[in-house]
């Protein structure tokens, strides 16, 4: 790996996520539920405590688990011995893929829900909201990328790029920037954008079981999640029984995974709309 490319990815990130926050303020795509630093430092605080998380459980162990992959030639991309480029490019396009699975089954798995709904129970979608994940989820997720890495014959290079690649992705779909609307189509073709990912965070069961892609649509096209009909003036985000700022204090937030769980479901039959929150901007 050139060790000059994680001081090359670190800034990038950065650079796009400043961006993205003078953008949405710009350009919002829905209306404010809460006020902009109350939310920006609870997400924050939530993305430090999984940040530590990852620094404890993840780097010691995929870093040394890809070099190893890069030494003994390891995975499905070690067997083949494609030249450089396309190795990294099918690498990027597995990564993307096998994470699409893993987000289904945060979904899926009740266990896995407790702590993925942290993420979801967020009123406001930012580019703060891409940070805003449960340490508890991200200590869950560290099998399932060892698995990713060991099975796929990920090298230390392609994890870097994955990891940037992944990064900018999320920051991007979870922004609350209004993009033209002409130039939708033409992007989701190829990349989930805010009003697609923006679905998937709605209050209504069916639209939130869609758009499971991350980076590219091409896997939600692939099983037939893709959904683009809702317009954002429609969209109430969060979760139903999860809908009052109150109820959503960083302690709440923390403990949200240990507690008794609510019926997330329940306050509508996951086709209605609860009506106490008017989100516009389409």
């Amino acid at each position: 790996m050139n060790p000059a490319l994680p001081w090359i990815a670190a800034p990038v990130v950065a650079g796009a996520f400043l961006a993205l926050i003078w953008l949405e303020r710009r350009r919002p795509l829905r209306r404010r539920v809460e006020p902009d630093l109350r939310h920006g430092a609870r997400n924050f605080a939530i993305a430090t405590i999984s940040a530590l998380a990852l620094a404890a459980f993840e780097y010691p162990l995929l870093r040394p688990l890809a070099d190893l992959v890069e030494r003994q030639r390891w995975g499905m991309l070690g067997a083949l011995e494609l030249p450089g480029w396309v190795e990294t490019g099918v690498a990027l396009l597995l990564m993307d893929y096998t994470f699409y699975l893993w987000h289904v089954f945060l979904h899926r798995v009740p266990f896995l829900w407790r702590f993925h709904a942290v993420h979801h129970v967020d009123l406001d979608m930012d580019a703060s909201t891409a940070f805003r994940f449960h340490f508890g989820e991200m200590i869950a997720s560290v099998p399932w990328r060892a698995m990713q890495v060991l099975l796929i014959g990920l090298t230390p290079g392609a994890f870097v790029l994955w990891q940037a690649w992944f990064v900018l992705c999320v920051m991007f779909h979870h922004s609350n920037l209004r993009l033209p609307v002409a130039w939708e189509p033409w992007i989701n073709v190829v990349l989930v954008t805010p009003r697609m990912h923006g679905i998937h965070h709605s209050q209504v069961r069916e639209e939130t079981d869609s758009n499971w892609s991350s980076g590219l649509t091409v896997w939600d096209r692939l099983h037939g999640t893709l959904r683009l009909n809702v317009p954002q003036s429609q969209i109430v985000v969060g979760v139903p029984p999860l809908s009052d700022p109150n109820q959503l204090t960083l302690l709440r937030a923390l403990a949200l995974p240990f507690g008794e769980q609510p019926h997330y479901w329940s306050s509508t039959d996951g086709t209605s709309r609860s009506p106490s929150i008017d989100n516009s901007a389409d």
